[in-house]
């Protein structure tokens, strides 16, 4: 049986904007009074230096918008930019929108139907029978989840699958009037705009995924949150996130490289989703992983911020092109659940 493989990858990604030129351009007059000199220390100690955004606050304030007007600026701004990442990794998997058999949309930041997956299978030209799938409110892990439904499609079926991560976080800025605390500070120093798209074969060349797996400790789950509001969509973030993480990720990660005789020595790609400096921190210190061992994520945060679902996909890209290219990777992701998200790849040439 063919091993499924990720043989292609595209991204797409809004224009950028320097983290400094953000808060002292908008976010350092959205904030007031004793907010403002807590916000510029979380946005100054955010890892951040860039990111991207479809609608940039520089140019453009959304923050008084009600939700329908941000929905309909979604699907605006995502059918572009994942039409551009999508054309891309089919290029690089050097197959045909036509062969696609499973065309999964992974996005949190925005709805409405028809939806990406239709829209885009049509002006991509996808044959009639391609299946389809939208994966929602997963948040930050969804290419995870939605890697494992593309690999068991392949395995099953024989078939390509296409896989597309699509978020407009730069759509929910909050009002200056509204409830402001840490948490809200953090995700509008943290969040991103991104597309990537994902092509998974049946055997080939590039990063075959031996396996998808995870875990959720819903006694947490109320630690973060994405709640759909009259004002877009709000961010609950607790500072309690790395504890839980420290909970379980050595146990995940340790169970998941036992299962294929690895050792954590062996694995020379971490994939890891920077929720931001203390997550990193926190992963790098349970998992006892050396000093260069998170550079990909961190650089990744660095020059892009946290893109939700997408960014994983961006740090594998990354460790894709280094030079040597990443043998062996562990993807690992988290989200709401609280949830915690683990794959194992190794490079097929």
């Amino acid at each position: 049986m063919s091993v499924p493989v990720i043989a292609g990858l595209g991204i797409a990604q809004p224009p950028s904007a320097l983290q400094d030129e953000l808060w002292e351009g908008f976010f350092s007059r959205h904030f007031s009074g004793t907010t403002r000199s807590l916000a510029q220390r979380i946005f100054a100690n955010s890892g951040v230096t860039r990111r991207q955004a479809s609608v940039n606050p520089l140019l453009e304030d959304v923050s008084d918008w009600p939700t329908e007007r941000r929905m309909r600026r979604y699907q605006v701004e995502a059918l572009p930019l994942g039409k551009e990442a999508v054309g891309r990794a089919l290029t690089a998997a050097g197959l045909g929108a036509g062969d696609i058999g499973l065309f999964i949309v992974c996005s949190c930041t925005g709805y409405a139907t028809p939806g990406l997956d239709i829209l885009l299978a049509r002006d991509l030209g996808m044959a009639a029978d391609t299946q389809r799938m939208f994966i929602g409110h997963m948040g930050c892990y969804a290419a995870l989840p939605g890697l494992g439904a593309a690999s068991d499609f392949v395995t099953a079926r024989g078939r390509p699958a296409l896989l597309l991560c699509a978020e407009l976080t730069s759509l929910h800025i909050q009002p200056s009037s509204a409830r402001v605390d840490t948490q809200q500070i953090v995700s509008h120093a943290l969040f991103s705009d991104a597309a990537v798209a994902a092509v998974v074969v049946p055997g080939g060349r590039g990063y075959a995924l031996r396996e998808v797996t995870a875990v959720t400790d819903t006694s947490t789950a109320d630690h973060m949150t994405w709640d759909v509001t009259d004002a877009g969509f709000r961010m609950g973030l607790s500072p309690k996130v790395p504890q839980v993480l420290s909970r379980h990720v050595r146990g995940l990660i340790d169970d998941l490289l036992a299962r294929h005789g690895v050792s954590s020595s062996e694995v020379d790609g971490w994939a890891v989703h920077p929720g931001g400096p203390r997550i990193l921190n926190v992963v790098e210190r349970e998992l006892a992983l050396p000093p260069q061992g998170l550079a990909a994520s961190r650089a990744t945060l660095d020059e892009h911020g946290n893109c939700s679902s997408p960014t994983v996909l961006l740090i594998l890209d990354r460790l894709g092109r280094s030079t040597p290219a990443a043998r062996r990777v562990v993807m690992l992701a988290f989200g709401p659940g609280l949830t915690l998200y683990a794959a194992l790849l190794d490079r097929q040439d």
